[in-house]
């Protein structure tokens, strides 16, 4: 499983003033509705209870969603999407525009985005990954509490980005 070894990170209400905002994709909803469940149950825990959450239509169009969220002075962003291979190269170009966008986007602002982009041969990894009754994995939860914890990290290093006020 994709999950094995991954660190517990846990913010238990750290997050507690930060400007934290989602950004999701639509395609797949059931997967989506999951991902977005678990990263509103990450932000809770942190002490965010109530998010804006941002829908845009599918994974290419995060990082330009993620970037304005970024420049409107969000300490964070979590970033949530799934794209499933097909018998075509989309797969590849969404997937490589999607994480390289992201991360620009990040660098550029030095602004955290956490990220919640499942990339998965098949609809049933995608579901094992969603954070729904059954699933394996929880990666919308695990993308907001990265974020989370990342933004907590720069604030306590002196860091932060141009929002925090915590």
């Amino acid at each position: 499983m994709s999950g094995s070894g991954a660190p517990t990170v846990r913010v238990d209400a750290g997050g507690r003033g930060l400007r934290v905002a989602v950004v999701a994709a639509q395609w797949h909803a059931q997967v989506m509705d999951g991902l977005v469940g678990g990263a509103l149950r990450g932000l809770a825990d942190a002490g965010l209870p109530d998010p804006p959450v941002l829908r845009v239509p599918g994974a290419f169009e995060l990082p330009v969603a993620a970037s304005r969220l970024a420049d409107a002075g969000f300490d964070a962003v979590v970033a949530l999407g799934v794209v499933i291979r097909g018998g075509t190269p989309h797969f590849d170009y969404v997937c490589q525009a999607a994480t390289s966008g992201l991360v620009e986007v990040s660098v550029r602002t030095g602004v955290p985005v956490g990220f919640g982009v499942l990339t998965c041969d098949d609809e049933g990894q995608a579901l094992d990954r969603a954070g729904l009754p059954g699933s394996a994995e929880d990666k919308g939860h695990e993308a907001a509490t990265a974020a989370v914890a990342t933004a907590v990290a720069l604030l306590d290093a002196g860091v932060a980005g141009r929002a925090a006020t915590v």
